[in-house]
């Protein structure tokens, strides 16, 4: 219901009924032996809709399969139901998780063909052709990312909250430099010995780094010397012998100098982000950036010129005052740069945004999704192909956000984390610690405090709890 009909909540009545009148859903399930049968009735706006499903539950099934199988009933006799109701079939059709592209994997490990996998989007997800072509070939990246993992590795993430301004439609906890200055030092400080425990317990538990992803707010919001220091640490620190990909996202054009980007160079990071969201000066404007189309440009070619090998541009579609046309023009100035990467975002009208307060002059669904029916094709026709996949709740259409690369230019990190391949050890504030199984899918995380100041506080505490990881991993490796 909140996919399909985002502007509704629901409400759960004592002792109410479909027949009371209103806008109402009612869905009943009768289970006689091997055979379920959901039917949902619907009633939104006076209109009245009822749907159907019935699914084979197996005698010897788990109880978390059965679960499965009788969760999907309900949810796709919901989904017929509503279906008269939309007009149009939405692309993801009554598929709601995060991560359509583990689905796919999951298939395919199991056996199914392509194609079979293909028919199991369309006949039981009800998923369009292209975004099933699109779970797919996002799959098919995961997995030749998996079969070059070792046992033994895993990622770094480390996190600095600070950003020059805050954009309009960012719920990240980050702190505007301006304001928050005297807090990057004694961040920095807290930071360095998260990072000395963190390299204890990695080279204690035999664990190697294979990927690290610089994120934020906007990492390079730090100075020059502060960026040369805490990289120059990481790499002091940490055995990087299977360090494959270094990422940092540079994000924002007005944090990107020729300086900054030499330091980066230096210290080996490979990839680095620049991340427009659009070309037009008037949209920049509404989600409150102090920059300018031209300031893109000259940031990309500043990092060019630094020498530094794999770029990633992300761009959003949905933006506030945006229009299919100018977001094809964005598009166009984007892939005639050739960045080895081009992200494409949905806007997500996350809680906490100014966006989420205000909704002033966001293109509609349709409009939205006309930007991204025009974005795919001609990614796959520039050259790039899709590896990475994720949705997002109150995403504007119930789209989806996907990295697009040249060949072999596959972020591996990002697949990583979607695809939770592997554990990924958080740093700084805001990130969250994945320690991961994958034979079993075993989660378990920890999670750094999100504001500044209350990760410098608790830093002693922060760095006894990542005490767990040796623990988990020597768990995995007895097992």
């Amino acid at each position: 219901m909140m996919v399909l009909f985002p502007g509704q909540k629901p409400v759960y009545p004592d002792g109410g009924s479909f027949a009371a009148g209103g806008d109402a859903c009612q869905s009943a399930l009768r289970v006689e032996g091997d055979s379920a049968a959901a039917e949902t009735r619907l009633r939104l706006e006076g209109q009245e809709t009822s749907g159907e499903t019935t699914v084979t539950v197996p005698a010897g099934a788990s109880q978390l399969e059965r679960d499965r199988l009788l969760q999907r009933a309900v949810k796709q006799s919901f989904y017929r139901a509503a279906l008269p109701i939309l007009g149009e079939a939405p692309p993801w059709g009554a598929l709601t998780g995060i991560r359509p592209a583990k689905l796919a994997s999951r298939a395919l490990e199991s056996g199914l063909t392509e194609q079979q996998t293909r028919e199991q989007f369309y006949y039981e997800y009800f998923v369009s052709e292209s975004r099933t072509e699109l779970a797919l070939e996002a799959a098919k990246a995961g997995l030749r990312a998996k079969n070059s993992l070792r046992p033994d590795e895993l990622s770094l993430y480390v996190g600095i909250p600070f950003c020059p301004t805050r954009c309009a439609y960012c719920s990240f906890v980050s702190a505007d430099v301006k304001q928050a200055l005297r807090l990057v030092e004694p961040f920095l400080e807290a930071l360095h010995r998260e990072i000395d425990a963190v390299a204890a317990l990695l080279d204690e538990a035999g664990l190697y780094v294979r990927t690290i992803y610089m994120g934020g707010g906007t990492p390079t919001t730090l100075s020059a010397e502060q960026m040369d220091r805490l990289l120059a640490h990481l790499r002091g620190a940490f055995d990087l012998s299977r360090l494959t990909e270094f990422t940092v996202e540079a994000g924002r054009p007005d944090t990107i100098t020729a300086e900054k980007m030499a330091v980066l160079r230096k210290h080996g990071v490979g990839r680095v982000s620049v991340n427009p969201q659009t070309m037009e000066d008037h949209v920049l404007r509404a989600m409150g950036r102090a920059h300018t189309a031209e300031d893109i440009l000259r940031a990309y070619r500043t990092v060019r010129e630094a020498g530094l090998p794999s770029v990633n541009m992300d761009l959003i579609a949905g933006l506030p005052q945006d229009t299919p046309e100018g977001f094809r023009g964005t598009l166009e100035q984007v892939i005639d740069l050739a960045p080895e990467n081009i992200t494409v975002h949905t806007l997500a009208l996350k809680k906490g945004s100014r966006l989420k307060m205000e909704q002033q002059g966001l293109p509609t669904g349709e409009e939205t999704r006309a930007m991204l029916d025009y974005a795919w094709p001609r990614l796959w026709q520039a050259g790039y192909a899709p590896y990475y996949l994720y949705r997002q709740k109150y995403m504007t259409g119930a789209l989806e956000n996907i990295g697009w690369c040249k060949p072999g230019e596959e972020g591996l990190y990002n697949i990583c984390i979607m695809e939770e391949l592997h554990t990924i050890v958080a740093l700084g504030a805001g990130g969250s610690t994945k320690l991961t199984d994958p034979a079993t899918g075993k989660i378990v995380r920890l999670t750094n405090p999100k504001y500044p100041r209350e990760y410098i506080d608790r830093i002693d505490a922060i760095c006894r709890d990542k005490r767990a990881l040796v623990e988990f991993h020597r768990g995995l490796m007895e097992g």
